[in-house]
């Protein structure tokens, strides 16, 4: 598995507590896009980093994406704009164990500041041995995991019918948004090591004027 960190500027002083907790916790691949530091260039909202999460996931250049920011709630909303992505707010390792067996995700946000006070770097670690913990999608409680199942494969199609592919979404995008995003060295190499999967969702006039 590959899980990739996104957070914001506002939240980059928990950057390195998310890396080492999910290091404490499994041997996944860690894509650790930043932000890490606040002087940090280019300078990512929870708007560029949502795009960023939806591209990593919609290319296959990473199987699980740790979002969040300040609360947690702007990251999540901005991402649920985007096909293929199943995003839940986690605040404790309940969230977590419960969104990993009932929703079976692909996504978190985490709340990076508020809140975020003593010991909340261990509530990270147990955050994440509870979200791995168990095979997602297991169901709970038991006896409702057929109909959870069924849910989340309605749903899967629902996102389908209502949003529009990641090409025509990003075709529509102001083009400052991109060249932003693509300033992030670690975020550019791993999609463009995607190949054919990166090039198919980025509109061609982008990569002519090599933003």
């Amino acid at each position: 598995m590959k899980i990739a960190v996104i957070n914001e500027v506002s939240s980059c002083a928990r950057n390195q507590d998310i890396v080492r907790a999910i290091e404490q916790t499994t041997d996944a691949g860690i894509i650790n896009i930043g932000m890490k530091k606040p002087e940090e260039e280019p300078q990512l909202t929870y708007i560029h980093t949502s795009y960023m999460a939806a591209i990593l996931l919609n290319t296959g250049a990473c199987d699980f994406v740790v979002g969040g920011c300040g609360t947690g709630e702007g990251f999540l909303n901005a991402v649920l704009q985007f096909p293929g992505v199943v995003c839940g707010l986690v605040n404790d390792p309940l969230d977590a164990w419960l969104f990993s067996q009932i929703n079976s995700g692909n996504c978190i946000s985490l709340p990076l500041n508020k809140g975020y006070g003593w010991a909340a770097d261990i509530n990270l670690k147990y955050m994440f041995e509870k979200l791995f913990a168990d095979p997602a999608g297991q169901g709970y409680p038991l006896h409702r995991a057929k109909s959870q199942a069924a849910s989340r494969n309605i749903l899967k199609k629902l996102s389908g019918l209502t949003h529009h592919g990641m090409k025509e979404i990003l075709a529509g995008t102001d083009e400052e948004i991109l060249r932003t995003i693509m300033a992030n060295q670690t975020f550019r190499e791993t999609v463009q090591n995607t190949g054919d999967a990166f090039a198919s969702i980025i509109p061609p006039i982008w990569m002519e004027k090599g933003v």
